[in-house]
């Protein structure tokens, strides 16, 4: 695992996730209050951003999130599979295509924990990666390659974990944890009372003797 650079393994080098697109100099938004009104439960937050080349209205309320149109105060239906592909290849730094369309992300997997449901849009370059978009923000919510499962792989051994590779509290991992500290503090014991100057004394005592 030490021989793998992190910066790979999570696939940043294939993907640009820093670069922010601003909004438009002089841009009319709708009235937050009217967005607020149609977001259908109590708003926590509302954070103004770009989406592709619209403008958008990321409303958090208790429910969930919804997007409104930043101008139009319209909601905006959930992304769909053209559209988070259309993401994805925006900040796609690869010149490889997409190996398929994109497919719906529904449940939690070892590959996949974060937002749901999710745009999985999997290219055909030599780390076949995938890159996961959200479907409430039109958001990149992941980027896995085949480093990153390799590596992923090898966590799941260290950790014991061998379903979700996430939980480092198994009864395996603390059955050998323990079973190791036990071996160790025997070992430890066996070595001091063995220790080869107890062996020189007692030969001297002998020889004097």
């Amino acid at each position: 695992m030490s021989f793998l650079p992190i910066d790979k393994v999570r696939g940043e080098h294939l993907v640009d996730r820093e670069t922010v697109m601003t909004i438009p100099a002089g841009s009319s938004f709708a009235d937050p209050a009217r967005i607020s009104a149609m977001a259908g439960a109590p708003v926590e937050a509302i954070n103004w951003h770009m989406m592709g080349s619209r403008a958008v209205a990321e409303v958090t309320t208790a429910k969930g999130i919804k997007l409104f149109d930043a101008q139009t105060g319209e909601q905006i239906p959930p992304v769909g599979a053209a559209e988070a592909t259309a993401i994805a290849n925006a900040a796609w730094k690869s010149s490889a295509k997409p190996a398929s369309k994109a497919s719906r992300v529904t449940s939690e997997s070892p590959e996949y924990r974060a937002a749901l449901p999710a745009w999985r849009i999997a290219y055909s370059d030599p780390d076949a990666t995938s890159v996961f978009v959200a479907v409430d923000t039109g958001k990149i919510t992941a980027v896995r390659t085949g480093t990153w499962r390799l590596y992923d792989f090898f966590w799941s051994l260290h950790i014991m974990d061998w379903k979700n590779h996430q939980n480092f509290n198994t009864w395996w991992l603390l059955g050998f944890a323990i079973g190791g500290l036990i071996l160790g503090l025997a070992g430890t014991i066996l070595l001091f009372m063995r220790w080869p100057f107890r062996r020189k004394r007692r030969a001297k005592r002998l020889i004097g003797s």
